[in-house]
């Protein structure tokens, strides 16, 4: 190939690549092979270097120099990759024939994910409200003020938007964080003909200072049924069942009196700690525990949703999922729940 017009920087082709190849053949290592790889295919190697000299040529020298140079790279190229398998299977042998290698031995364990404790209780909960006959429904997070605050009977001077810390999101106060389940109820009752059930889970958002029992961002589950003259006896079996397949038995419940603005009456469902009989340090020696406030549907809010409260009653309820994961597994900060802390989810 080389003409008296070609000056190459280095000897004839077929002596490069007889000269790489037996540097490939000498390598013992990958550091090795690596050096003989920058030294003829790196970006100032011999390959680039014969490469650059193509334009020295006469013009009808050039196409077959080309040719010649990219077989000399993927000649080099295939000789570091069959001497790197030959290097690796040495090194398996090597490995394979030391002393206290043992064949028959189990590999290394891949690692394994596992669901979140949340997600694990909160299947477990769509699971148990689809036995009874509960739609899962879903709703925006960030919503806007009148299905968070007006729908709900929390007209802009109600003193319960004081203790709702709330995440506006402009500066007219349109759009919020939501900082319950509970709009979904009325988007439930503008778009579903009664009588219904349904569940509404899903991360709800406060700007409160974080501490062992509080966070700026936690979960929740809205439960809502709406039917003909649906009373607090209904509320009450809807909530023994869900305790019950929460905690695999029976368990004593209470109602207090509770005031929260879109349920009359409302109370706070109270039911006996099933981790002690005289008193614990989850049921703060009480024997019993705080889970969730419920009552039934206001008047107001069903109109709200188009539905004629002449007509129409229903219950409505918030489980706190997050409290009830913390019950469940004893753990004793919030924080922990959304800190993404490998070490703590692989408990789970």
């Amino acid at each position: 190939m080389a003409g008296p017009d070609r000056e190459f920087p280095l000897e004839n082709d077929e002596a490069t690549l007889e000269r790489a190849q037996q540097q490939i053949l000498v390598c013992q290592d990958s550091q090795a092979l690596k050096a003989v790889e920058r030294e003829y295919l790196g970006k100032k190697g011999v390959v680039a270097r014969l490469l650059a000299s193509i334009p020295q040529l006469a013009p009808e020298q050039r196409p077959q120099a080309g040719k010649t140079a990219n077989q000399i790279k993927q000649a080099v190229a295939q000789a570091i990759e069959a001497r790197q398998r030959a290097l690796d299977a040495a090194t398996l042998e090597a490995e394979r024939s030391g002393a206290g290698f043992d064949a028959s031995l189990p590999p290394a364990r891949a690692l394994r994910g596992s669901l979140h404790p949340l997600t694990q209780v909160t299947r477990e909960l769509e699971d148990l409200f689809q036995s009874m006959g509960y739609q899962v429904l879903d709703g925006p997070e960030v919503e806007l003020d009148y299905y968070n605050f007006e729908a709900l009977n929390i007209p802009a001077d109600h003193p319960a938007r004081d203790s709702q810390d709330t995440f506006y999101c402009d500066e007219q106060g349109h759009f919020v964080m939501r900082t319950h389940t509970s709009p979904v109820q009325v988007r439930a009752m503008e778009r579903l003909t009664p009588p219904y059930r349904i569940v509404v889970p899903g991360k709800c958002f406060r700007q409160e200072t974080t501490d062992a029992s509080h966070d700026h961002t936690f979960h929740q589950m809205e439960g809502l049924v709406v039917g003909v003259d649906i009373s607090v006896a209904h509320l009450i079996g809807a909530m023994k069942t869900l305790l019950r397949g929460i905690f695999k038995r029976d368990l004593e419940i209470r109602l207090r009196p509770g005031f929260f603005p879109f349920v009359e009456p409302g109370f706070e469902l109270d039911a006996r700690c099933p981790f002690c009989q005289a008193g614990c340090s989850v049921c703060k020696r009480t024997t019993w525990i705080e889970l969730l406030p419920c009552g039934l549907v206001h008047p107001n809010v069903l109109r709200a949703g188009g539905l004629d409260p002449e007509q129409w009653s229903g219950f409505a309820f918030g489980l706190g999922l997050s409290r009830l994961v913390m019950l469940r597994h004893g753990i004793d900060d919030i924080r922990h729940l959304l800190a993404g802390d490998v070490r703590f989810l692989e408990q789970f």
